[in-house]
């Protein structure tokens, strides 16, 4: 993969921003970086390069797993905090953000196997109580690809400090539908493609209705537990990350032009649930990454879905749960990128499983328009093939 290609790669990871282990490195120093290579692959000093210099402006910590055919690399660098300045920790917990999206289109192709969901199938079919009139006619594909034309539901602030202020406001999955569907649609299902969160909470209502058990419940004893994700799991209504984890910071201008991190690590995920409120490692997200390709969670016959664009809607992107990029000579790429306050995500590779990134980067400004430029550095490092 040319390296040039890489400049439209960091670009289509926001989208995203609206997702046994081999031992873990050393931990780094504050100044330095903590890696480990193992086989000729992965660019290790460019990899190192990436990550040198945390903390800086755009990150505080940032954690690093590139896999593959031909070697790995595994590396961490930054604080855990910036009061303590201590090294952050390599295995740490994260906001996993919206690549939970990944693990929530799985169990509807889980539940598609078994014959209990019709991917063709109005999902009014399956939620005539929450899913309106206007809406019968969009189907469960269109919803695991972003096609369905349901509009966003509304939360509360335009500006980080309104946000801020509303960090604990509870929200139920039905009461964002509501919201959604109370509004006329954005475009006739299965014309275009708008990459919204609304999608998989439907898509996670529907998990519950049809198999009578909570998201919560059918994730880890259908995912989490048969692959020994053991740190992975889903905070309900607990604004705390429950483990060992890095902190994260928001990036604040005051009008008296200073420049605060604010400590954002406590904040509130019930506004995602299905669709983004996961908490999870590296290690973990990695396993998840190979299985999935590999066939082990979806079987190969509904494992289509996450490798098949949305067909016949101009300039689609997005699949069952991922997204599609293809370089500049034709490097196929498979990726879920996610961003929560004060924490950026990805999961991503080929799908022959010959390169493979996972990060949590713990950007200062997570809800940004753009690629963390740490991100960055990253993503251009370990798509050099």
């Amino acid at each position: 993969m040319r390296t040039r290609a890489v400049t439209a790669i960091a670009a289509t990871l926001v989208l995203g921003l609206a997702a046994g282990p081999l031992a873990a490195p050393a931990f780094a120093s504050p100044a330095g970086v903590a890696a480990r290579s193992t086989v000729a692959g992965p660019d290790s000093d460019a990899l190192t390069a990436a990550l040198a210099g945390l903390p800086d402006s755009d990150a505080t910590a940032a954690l690093v797993r590139v896999g593959g055919t031909d070697g790995s690399w595994r590396g961490s660098a930054g604080v855990h905090d910036l009061e303590s300045g201590r090294a952050a920790d390599p295995n740490a917990l994260f906001r996993a953000g919206s690549t939970t999206k990944v693990v929530t289109a799985a169990l509807v192709l889980q539940l598609a196997a078994e014959g209990k969901a019709d991917l063709g199938r109005p999902v009014r079919d399956y939620l005539p109580d929450l899913i309106p009139a206007a809406y019968k006619k969009v189907t469960v594909r269109q919803l695991l690809n972003h096609t369905s034309g349901i509009p966003a539901a509304d939360l509360p602030g335009d500006t980080f400090e309104e946000v801020y202020a509303h960090r604990f406001d509870l929200h139920t999955p039905q009461e964002m539908l509501a919201s959604a569907t109370a509004k006329e649609r954005e475009f006739r299902p299965g014309t275009q493609q708008h990459y919204l969160n609304i999608n998989y909470t439907v898509l996670g209502l529907l998990v519950e209705r049809l198999t009578g058990h909570s998201y919560e419940q059918e994730a880890a004893r259908r995912i989490f537990d048969p692959l020994g994700m053991r740190h992975t799991y889903f905070p309900g209504t607990d604004p705390t990350i429950n483990g060992p984890h890095n902190h994260g910071y928001q990036s604040v201008a005051h009008a008296d032009g200073t420049t605060e991190l604010r400590d954002v690590t406590v904040w509130g995920a019930t506004d995602a649930w299905a669709a983004g409120d996961m908490i999870s490692t590296t290690v973990d997200m990695e396993r998840l990454l190979k299985a999935l390709f590999r066939g082990q969670v979806v079987p190969q016959r509904q494992l289509e879905e996450m490798f098949t664009v949305a067909a016949g809607v101009p300039g689609a992107t997005m699949s069952a749960g991922l997204q599609r990029y293809v370089t500049d000579d034709g490097t196929v790429l498979w990726l879920k990128s996610g961003g929560r306050w004060g924490y950026n995500t990805f999961l991503g590779g080929t799908r022959d499983l010959s390169r493979t990134l996972v990060y949590s980067v713990n950007s200062t400004d997570a809800k940004g328009q753009g690629l963390n430029p740490v991100a960055e550095r990253v993503v251009r490092a370990a798509f050099t093939l």
